[in-house]
């Protein structure tokens, strides 16, 4: 994005103490989170920002701002406009990329940083830390409004087309895909990756994607893997009958004899078939629903 457009974008939002290059220099992740290094970089995809503008952005929210990362085409204009939610690893190099490729898409891709309140786990060694020091205290009330926020930014930002919303997440965040579903009437098609649908990571937030099906409001594409240890096929059968009694669009798709986190080129769980596979069906999907 050139420097005018900034301009114009910054003067729609509320001001802090820090500058935009001092407050996204310092709030965001740089490369991976130490809990997953070494990253597995044979198979680890690269998107480059040819084309695009991509970076860090500051989002308003009821309680302040919060970092994010936003991707889309350098040209042209508004674009649908799809949200990316984290891994349990917030806002890391992972999901950036994931946003340029979305923005090479023609997309609008917008992570916002959901733990930023909360602390910076890209600099905890242990997955268990994470969830006990930071993920285990973010409700659900905290991410629907900042998904919410980053909608909004979109919008007062001239670039997105939110009439042409959608929204993406994996693990953790495939969870929040299914809650998302459920809260915003004005969502066109969610794509969960991965996301526990018989588990919430937070005390307060007691509700399940099993819990809310009945009120998923979008048609939501599920991509999961038949191997998944944290996922029983048994919970994607019942969500399979809890949507379908509540008359919804879906569609759960299981990939056999493939574990979790299999999209995550990163890492050793990655899967390159079911991983491509998933890609596609997440286009597809965006297409056939309006987030085009």
């Amino acid at each position: 994005m050139n420097e005018v457009i900034q301009q114009e974008i910054d003067s729609l939002l509320p001001r802090n103490e820090l500058t935009r290059r001092e407050f996204v220099g310092t709030l965001l992740a740089s490369g991976f989170a130490l809990a997953v290094q070494p990253v597995c970089a044979q198979t680890m995809v690269t998107t480059d920002s040819g084309g695009l503008a991509a970076g860090e952005i500051r989002i308003p929210t009821s309680s302040g701002e919060i970092p994010g990362y936003r991707a889309m085409p350098d040209k042209g204009g508004p674009f649908p406009v799809v949200l990316v939610v984290q891994e349990i690893f917030g806002v890391h190099e992972y999901i950036k990329d994931v946003c340029r490729r979305l923005a090479k898409l023609g997309y609008l891709a917008i992570a916002p940083e959901l733990y930023f309140r909360q602390g910076d786990v890209s600099q905890l060694k242990e997955i268990s830390e994470i969830l006990s020091k930071v993920v285990s205290k973010v409700t659900d009330v905290q991410l629907m409004g900042d998904l919410d926020a980053a909608v909004a930014w979109a919008k007062a930002s001239g670039k997105g087309d939110t009439a042409r919303l959608g929204i993406t997440g994996f693990c953790w965040g495939g969870r929040v895909v299914w809650m998302y579903a459920a809260h915003n009437p004005g969502l066109k098609a969610a794509v969960a990756w991965y996301g526990p649908v018989a588990r919430s990571y937070n005390p307060e937030s007691k509700n399940t994607a099993l819990d809310i099906a009945a009120e998923v409001k979008a048609p939501v594409l599920g991509l999961y893997g038949g191997a998944d240890q944290g996922i029983p096929v048994d919970t994607l059968e019942k969500m399979r009958e809890a949507l379908k009694a509540a008359g919804k669009t879906f569609d759960i798709v299981v990939y056999p004899d493939t574990p979790h986190a299999f999209h995550a080129d990163y890492r050793p769980s990655y899967r390159k078939g079911p991983a491509e596979d998933g890609w596609k069906r997440l286009q597809e999907w965006f297409r056939k629903h309006g987030v085009a």
